[in-house]
C-alpha cells in the first residue's frame, strides 16, 4: 500500500481513469463490430461517420493509438465499398 497522500490519490485517479477508458474502448469495439456485421450498404454508409468520429476522438484522447484508429477506419471504408 502506498504511504504518501499523493500516491494514494494517484491510485484513486488511475482506477477511475482505467474504468472510464475501458468503457469507451468497449463501446468503440461494439460499434465497429456492429458496422462490420451490417450487410446493407446504405445503412453501413450512414453508420460510418459516427464510428469514424468516435475513433478519432478516442485517438485524440490516447485511449487507442492514432494508427489503430486510422487502420480501423481504412478497413471499415473498404468493407463498405465492397458491399453490394
Amino acid at each position: 500500500m502506498a504511504n504518501h497522500k499523493s500516491s494514494i490519490k494517484r491510485i484513486r485517479q488511475e482506477e477511475k481513469r482505467r474504468l472510464h477508458n475501458r468503457y469507451y474502448a468497449k463501446t468503440m469495439r461494439n460499434a465497429v463490430k456492429k458496422l462490420r456485421n451490417t450487410h446493407d450498404k446504405a445503412e453501413a454508409a450512414a453508420m460510418f461517420p459516427g464510428v469514424q468520429k468516435m475513433l478519432d476522438k478516442l485517438a485524440k484522447r490516447n485511449i487507442i493509438h492514432k494508427n489503430k484508429a486510422s487502420n480501423l477506419k481504412s478497413k471499415l471504408a473498404a468493407h463498405i465499398s465492397k458491399l453490394a
